[in-house]
């Protein structure tokens, strides 16, 4: 299938890889500190547990690929889920945050950018739009309404597409593939990067909004966003 043609491209590892990985480290451990230290009634020991929890979750179910893609990125074992569920019952500040910080885990764990541009689209922007699901956990809905959070996971992940999208086009018209496509393609850096984009986006946003739509008809979804929202009780 000539879609995996691209998975062709030559490899250009460069020492920026190095400087940007020690700078995402960095970044890390700020965004980390700023989720410990931005304000008491904002970001209590509960939250910041279940951000450690939903981001180690989601962690490890990305290193369960279905189809990796060279260079890119990979259909996974619904890897976004878990900050995707924190990010409705948080709201998108909180989403944005743990979006974040499972990006640059991403690119530590496999490190690789042709441009300081393509780090920030594909592992700063693209992970941060997860926190767009904050703001459909602000709708109103029934009990075991799936409504909200599919909308919300079809939206985060169409900005992730867009992001890689843009990242691609960038990445390719640096001369960064060799490969033979049909006419319509050649030449021609946006398509290149819609293909590859196609390639693992739609299938990865269809394996996690599957799982949400089921978490959220059979009520887990309702007894997590309790659980996580459930208050200290002052009476003990």
């Amino acid at each position: 299938m000539f879609l995996y043609s691209l998975l062709e491209v030559s490899e250009k590892a460069t020492n920026v890889v190095k400087w940007i990985s020690v700078g995402a480290v960095v970044l890390l451990l700020a965004v980390i500190a700023l989720i410990g230290f931005g304000g008491k009634k904002r970001y209590d020991a509960k939250r910041i547990a279940f951000a450690g929890v939903c981001v180690a979750m989601s962690f490890v179910l990305a290193l369960i690929k279905f189809k990796p893609v060279q260079y890119g990125g990979s259909i996974t074992l619904a890897s976004f889920v878990p900050v995707l569920v924190y990010a409705y019952v948080y709201g998108p500040t909180s989403g944005f945050m743990v979006g974040l910080i499972h990006g640059l885990l991403n690119f530590i764990e496999s490190p690789y950018i042709l441009t300081p541009v393509t780090f920030i689209l594909d592992y700063l922007l693209a992970f941060a739009s997860i926190g767009i699901m904050g703001f459909f956990g602000k709708l109103p809905r029934k009990e075991k309404s799936a409504l909200p959070v599919v909308l919300g996971s079809v939206a985060v992940f169409t900005a992730r597409f867009i992001f890689h999208l843009v990242s691609g086009a960038i990445f390719f018209m640096q001369d960064a593939v060799w490969v033979s496509l049909p006419s319509w393609a050649m030449g021609n850096a946006f398509v290149y990067s819609l293909i590859y984009q196609c390639v693992y986006v739609p299938a990865d946003c269809l394996i996690a909004t599957l799982v949400l739509f089921a978490l959220a008809k059979t009520g887990v979804l309702d007894k997590l966003a309790k659980i996580m929202r459930q208050k200290k009780s002052s009476a003990q």
